[in-house]
């Protein structure tokens, strides 16, 4: 069973907390995982299988903690070469085009990177969800055997 690497981008620590409520089903269902915060492309290298949990800030923007991590995957390139991942993007509809732009910016790169989508893009707007985790738990509960198998 393949490790998942949780790359969670936050502003204000809700992806943060989705990303360990997803951390705790996960161990529950036996696999192992970790949260990364402020993580390395080493760190991104190591990973068995990439979920990234994160949230959209300014004008579709990736959050502060992620902001270099990204840029420093599209500089060095690392290929995935069919590692598994996903993507969560937590955003706000009413932020027009902008909407879960951190997200989308994610799941191109992680294409780019000739990774292996386990499935679409999974968008939570904050305009029907008050509690993303409720959503995103087991929606990644769906995913379990595409990332861990």
């Amino acid at each position: 069973m393949r490790s998942v690497s949780i790359f969670a981008g936050s502003v204000y620590g809700n992806a943060q907390h989705v990303a360990e409520e997803v951390q705790t089903m996960l161990e529950a269902e036996g696999a192992s995982c970790e949260v990364f915060t402020d993580p390395s492309v080493d760190d991104f290298k190591e990973a068995e299988s990439v979920l990234v949990i994160t949230s959209t800030t300014g004008q579709g923007d990736i959050p502060p903690n992620l902001e270099f991590f990204h840029s420093e995957l599209r500089d060095t390139f690392p290929l995935m070469d069919g590692k598994p991942f996903a993507v969560v993007a937590l955003g706000d509809s009413s932020y027009g085009d902008s909407y879960c732009g951190g997200g989308r910016q994610f799941f191109e790169l992680l294409n780019e990177l000739q990774g292996k989508s386990v499935s679409e893009l999974f968008e939570v707007d904050a305009m029907e969800t008050l509690a993303p985790e409720e959503e995103v738990v087991p929606w990644v509960k769906t995913q379990l055997s595409e990332l861990t198998e």
